[in-house]
């Protein structure tokens, strides 16, 4: 393996944070600092009640305990920030923590003691005990008396800053007696914070997913979505101004293009960011690695894409109104919502409707298209140690020309599938399910791929250009259109015209299923030579 480039010494250097979500020992301990404090002020300019859902590892933590330093005055810490000028430094406010952030709950017993023991401890950093004739049990009686205790000792009002706000839910989503437990002991919790108004300054919640306010917050409807608000949309992550600017000293030896293609194109209807994780990774290691999709995606999200049957390249294009994207409870799921919530998909576009949005999700970046890809394609076959095999043996053979082994290449994947799975899912029947083993090979590369790519006489089921050649693919099942080829509608359409002035070879690949032997009969293939 060839010596990973380092960057360049005559730029100043700092340390990357990597893991660390504590503001103060950032700015003291001489790491890279994204200034987010002047975003920070606006959202205490002009609103009291916040929630922000963001996939995890973007920095919602970090976020969190940079607003607990400007409320408790900490002013050395935003010495050259935006907020140092922006901040009335002499007014102090008692911050409230509450994080789900560390550990598994299994049940409501854990969960209570949790809340227990996170209240207790805000108690003793703010001198304000249990008083006498208050049971500790009495959780959403203690969290009151503590809000309305910080504020009459202080003379301020109470900042609440609550983090990984749903995490006790998502830890028990596949077991849902479980997850009411947890939604219930939570509501419990957050329902206090309205009633509290008068003793409250600033309330700010963040979490993977956005659960509906009635079924957790119980009334409390006064909370401000921000998640896709344009003005915040890089309240968490890097842009693109960010990496060039702050990080100037990490960039020389690595690809500038490269880096954006990996890991940019996270989206909320504002700046496209990067997820900070990874990027401090590449800069420590200096190799291209998934390592967001790495550090836990989880395994029931896998197994749900494939319980229902999803045509994996309809990942490319979701489309879905506003409303069903913050549509998630513990016995309802949207796919779209699960997978835009948790990051796996992005905002493409919207289109402004009377009354509604609606929104076409896209992968953010090659790192989520090729790493999903991949853990879908091992959870198809009964062998997932195969798809380490096949998938570079394709890369080869796209490299080498040589378009005819592909039909071995496929036919050997087909066979690894289990009759079982075929027992068990009617997508099949259909080529929809053949064609999506195709697709996930390829985008597990990261190639260039165009699905239904339009041409003046029709759709080209997929197109896929590299190394300089452009494959156009087209999909049958023979027992659904016996009478036609797949190799002679891609001519009879001139579904190549569209590509000849690219001036590269053009190879038309029909590709036929059989229902009853569950592979590959037909493989033609045609070249059209560069002109």
């Amino acid at each position: 393996m060839p010596t990973p480039e380092v960057p360049s010494q005559t730029l100043a250097r700092r340390k990357l944070p990597i893991g660390i979500q504590t503001f103060s020992e950032i700015r003291q301990g001489g790491y890279y600092y994204v200034d987010k404090s002047g975003l920070a002020v606006d959202l205490v300019e002009q609103g009291k009640y916040y929630f922000l859902s963001r996939p995890r590892r973007f920095g919602k933590s970090l976020l969190l305990d940079t607003l607990k330093d400007m409320f408790e005055g900490h002013q050395a810490l935003f010495a050259g920030l935006a907020a140092e000028n922006r901040w009335d430094w002499d007014k102090k406010y008692p911050v409230i923590r509450v994080s789900f952030s560390d550990g598994v709950l299994r049940n409501r017993a854990e969960l209570d003691q949790r809340i227990g023991d996170i209240l207790r401890q805000n108690r003793v950093m703010l001198a304000a005990p249990l008083p006498p004739g208050l049971p500790a049990t009495d959780l959403a009686g203690n969290f009151s008396d503590l809000i309305r205790q910080a504020h009459q000792k202080t003379g301020q009002r109470a900042v609440v800053l609550i983090d990984e706000y749903d995490k006790p839910i998502l830890d028990n989503i596949t077991h849902s007696a479980a997850a009411l437990e947890m939604r219930e002991g939570l509501k419990n919790l957050y329902s206090v914070l309205k009633g509290s108004d008068e003793n409250l300054k600033f309330v700010f919640l963040t979490g993977v997913s956005k659960f509906s306010k009635v079924s957790l917050f119980s009334g409390l409807n006064n909370l401000k979505d921000i998640t896709l608000d344009a003005r915040y949309s890089a309240l968490c992550g890097y842009t693109d101004a960010d990496v060039d600017a702050v990080f100037a000293p990490e960039l020389p030896g690595i690809d500038r293009a490269q880096i954006r293609q990996w890991y940019n194109g996270y989206n909320w209807l504002g700046t496209s960011v990067y997820n900070p994780f990874d990027l401090l990774l590449l800069f420590d290691s200096r190799q291209f690695r998934p390592y967001w999709f790495e550090t836990g995606t989880p395994t029931f999200l896998i197994e749900l894409l494939t319980q229902r049957q999803i045509f994996t390249p309809d990942l490319e294009r979701l489309v879905a109104l506003e409303s069903l994207l913050s549509s998630f409870d513990v016995d309802f799921t949207p796919i779209e919502a699960l997978m835009f919530q948790a990051g796996y998909l992005t905002i493409d576009k919207v289109r402004h409707l009377p009354g509604m949005m609606q929104i076409t999700l896209r992968y953010p970046n090659q790192e989520v298209r090729s790493s999903l890809n991949g853990a879908l394609l091992q959870r198809l076959g009964n062998e997932p140690a195969r798809h380490g095999i096949l998938a570079p043996k394709l890369y080869d053979l796209l490299l080498a020309g040589d378009i005819a082994a592909l039909k071995d290449l496929f036919h050997a994947f087909y066979a690894t599938i289990p009759h079982d799975w075929y027992r068990k899912n009617e997508l099949a029947n259909f080529e929809g399910y053949y064609a999506s083993i195709f697709y996930s090979y390829f985008a597990a590369l990261g190639l260039d791929i165009r699905l239904e790519d339009t041409t003046s006489q029709g759709r080209v089921d997929m197109a896929v250009l590299f190394n300089a050649q452009v494959y156009l693919f087209e999909f049958k099942v023979v027992e659904l259109t016996p009478k036609g080829r797949a190799l002679q509608q891609i001519k009879d359409m001139n579904y190549a015209d569209k590509y000849q002035a690219r001036g590269e070879p053009i190879h038309l690949i029909g590709v036929e299923f059989s229902k009853a032997s569950r592979n590959i009969v037909g493989f033609e293939v045609e070249t059209l030579q560069k002109q």
